[in-house]
């Protein structure tokens, strides 16, 4: 038994006396996820450091793309360079995501062994899908918003916002619960830390193409 299923389990005989002994194994859910991502923020919060550093810089890597099309040796180079220079890297914001997954992972097992009672898994069911879904086109929205312009294969990505809806429609209601809790939780957390003033240290401390983090006085000085 891993240790996320023995604190599940644990927890949820401690809170059977407040919330009934058929609500208990829903409310620790929920409680143990809101927990665990609540550990995990600091990875959220440098993860989403590391996109705004890479959104920052992201018009100076075309120019260098565009600079050394016919020559990869060089564009790498030039691309190694310049993150060196800005102190980024190309992976910042993946690896604290990549290390996220394990707890992820088992907190999905552990909920998957939570037994919820066939009265209410039925009802259970029903809520988990309307929250996830309505999670789902709340992000599909805002994922549009940011890039309205977008073409291709970019232009569809905000639907895999939905992909969640098929896994918490056919996984145990137990886990759903799960899968809603962490996914509100994670659109709240990005909307928080992507919110439009959040980032502009990072954006003004990232100079534009050729030119310099300083910024002049065009005021008139008096003589």
């Amino acid at each position: 038994m891993s240790v996320f299923t023995h604190a599940l389990l644990s927890l949820t005989d401690t809170l059977a006396p407040l919330t009934g002994h058929a609500a208990a194994p829903a409310a620790a859910i929920v409680l143990v996820t809101l927990l665990v991502r609540l550990a995990l923020h600091p990875l959220a919060r440098a993860a989403a450091r590391g996109e705004k550093a890479r959104a920052a810089l992201a018009p100076r890597v075309a120019e260098l793309r565009r600079k050394h099309a016919h020559d990869p040796r060089e564009l790498q180079r030039a691309l190694t360079g310049l993150h060196t220079r800005e102190g980024s890297s190309p992976f910042a914001g993946i690896l604290p995501t990549l290390l996220q997954l394990p707890a992820f992972f088992v907190l999905y097992h552990a909920s998957s062994t939570a037994r919820i009672a066939d009265a209410e898994a039925g009802a259970l069911h029903a809520a988990v899908l309307v929250v996830v879904a309505a999670v789902a086109c709340w992000t599909y929205r805002r994922a549009r918003k940011a890039a309205p312009d977008a073409e291709g294969l970019a232009k569809h990505l905000p639907l895999l916002s939905f992909g969640t809806l098929i896994t918490a429609a056919i996984v145990p209601p137990a886990a759903g619960l799960y899968i809603a809790t962490s996914t509100a939780w994670t659109a709240a957390e990005r909307a928080w830390l992507h919110r439009p003033h959040h980032g502009q240290g990072v954006a003004n401390a990232t100079p534009a193409a050729g030119g310099s983090t300083k910024t002049s006085d065009d005021r008139p000085h008096r003589t």
